[in-house]
């Protein structure tokens, strides 16, 4: 709209004329002001053309931004889809539900490879930050992360098993050798016609003790007296202080052992007054062993070695004069086992430290029926540093720890010749420590008290050398 033309027509002074349309005012002197507002007489027609230019290409650009964003969202929801499965199928591999090869894992890799190429192109295509394409950024580098760690691991694993299978095949070809070579010795119990170890094998374990996992500590197996009935198992774990024996369980048969079943219970004190117990029948550590129906242990708190019959519950003693005890020279994974009792096809024996023989091992061939060590044997052997002990026809065999999960056979001291020497049978454990160890000639086989289960070996041995 234009400017009102406002006019004022002053008359002049001697002239007949009068004020027409218009406004103003005289002075004193009688001389007319008027005020006149004049309309623009060109109008901007260049800059409307400008800015309707602008204007059209304005809308161009925000429908191409538009169409361009409507893009970048369904790439992003194809792209969260796909993420979605892929965290999916990481999270399974982490939780070890299925067996991946070495393809799957290429596989997985090529996929976020091509995830990341596309993501950063759409990071450089958009001018600016975009906090949703950051986010999808950041989580396929963290997928990405895991698959290498996860592929890591299964490397791992494969690795260990190529080396268990080279380790099977390697026994097996060595069988296969022996038994081409030579013969192996007919099964004898009771006899020592053989040449000693030779191999012992995977461990078996039988059950975890009745009192369940915190009693760590014990001894368990079955009468190592030759000849004597095998169907009884006896448990004898530790309180969970690791020291003292005061109860024991014997099962009449194996299969009453699996099921917690028919067993009869045998408890050590004795409540002499109101809240006073006798402690003197208890045992210390976990160096007990069955033979010939009685229980053979060392006494509780003291050098003593006790005798528990089963059958009368009657308990002997007698002092083994010279032996340390209280955990003075324990084995290195089974404190307060100073003093451990052992039996082989030659009938009972002690193996114990002194502080003459520096807290190395000593035999003591045992008389089962006077308790009294009727001839010694001092070793090189240091006890604290073998994890634990057993007899096989009279020799020594010491053992020592590898890892968690392997025990070595390393040390042996033969009472006949008076030899000792170095070797090496290695021993699969289930768990990490070896609270005792006894040999049963009845069966040939070891039997282990570890951390709280009870476990079997089978023992195999070399043919007698013949003589030269």
């Amino acid at each position: 709209m234009l400017p009102l033309l406002v006019l004022a027509v002053c008359v002049l002074q001697g002239d007949a004329a009068s004020l027409v349309n218009g406004s103003g005012t005289m002075d004193e002197m009688g001389i007319c002001h008027c005020s006149v507002a004049l309309p623009d007489s060109t109008f901007p027609a260049d800059r409307l053309e400008i800015l309707e230019i602008s204007n059209k290409d304005l809308s161009v650009n925000v429908q191409e931004e538009l169409t361009k964003m409507k893009s970048y969202q369904a790439t992003l929801t194809g792209y969260l889809q796909r993420l979605t499965n892929l965290t999916r199928r990481v999270e399974v591999m982490e939780m070890g539900g299925i067996a991946y090869t070495e393809l799957d894992f290429e596989l997985l890799k090529l996929e976020i490879k091509e995830m990341e190429k596309l993501v950063i192109k759409l990071r450089e295509s958009i001018d600016g930050s975009n906090t949703l394409v950051e986010a999808l950024y950041v989580e396929i580098h963290n997928i990405s992360v895991m698959v290498n760690r996860l592929e890591s691991y299964d490397k791992n694993n494969v690795l260990a098993v190529r080396r268990e299978i080279a380790l099977l095949r390697k026994r097996l070809q060595d069988c296969e050798k022996n038994q081409n070579n030579q013969e192996l010795p007919p099964i004898n119990y009771g006899t020592c016609n053989h040449g000693g170890i030779v191999n012992i094998s995977k461990p078996f374990v039988v059950q975890l003790n009745w009192l369940g996992f915190p009693y760590k500590f014990g001894g368990w197996g079955k009468d190592s007296y030759s000849g004597a009935s095998q169907n009884v198992h006896w448990v004898a774990p530790l309180t969970t202080d690791a020291r003292m024996m005061n109860l024991f369980r014997s099962y009449p048969t194996y299969d009453d052992l699996l099921l917690y079943k028919g067993a009869t219970e045998k408890v050590f004190t004795r409540n002499v007054a109101y809240n006073n117990y006798d402690y003197s029948s208890c045992g210390q550590g976990g160096g007990v062993i069955m033979f010939n129906n009685s229980l053979f242990y060392n006494c509780y708190n003291s050098r003593d070695i006790c005798k528990y019959n089963v059958d009368t519950n009657g308990v002997e003693r007698k002092t083994l004069t010279d032996a340390t005890f209280n955990n003075r020279f324990s084995y290195s994974s089974s404190i307060w086992q100073d003093i451990d009792l052992a039996s082989d096809e030659d009938g009972l024996w002690v193996i114990y430290s002194t502080e003459q023989n520096a807290g190395n091992i000593v035999i003591g061939k045992l008389n089962p029926l006077t308790l009294v060590v009727e001839k010694t044997w001092m070793t090189s052997q240091y006890k604290p540093s073998s994890t634990n002990a057993f007899m096989v026809c009279g020799v020594l065999y010491a053992t020592r720890t590898l890892s968690t999960r392997k025990e070595e056979i390393f040390y042996m001291y033969d009472t006949k010749t008076g030899k000792e020497g170095q070797m090496s049978i290695i021993l699969d454990k289930m768990m990490e420590n070896v609270q005792s160890l006894s040999y049963n000639p009845n069966d040939h086989k070891l039997y282990m008290y570890n951390d709280g289960y009870l476990v079997t070996y089978n023992m195999a041995f070399k043919p007698m050398p013949n003589p030269a």
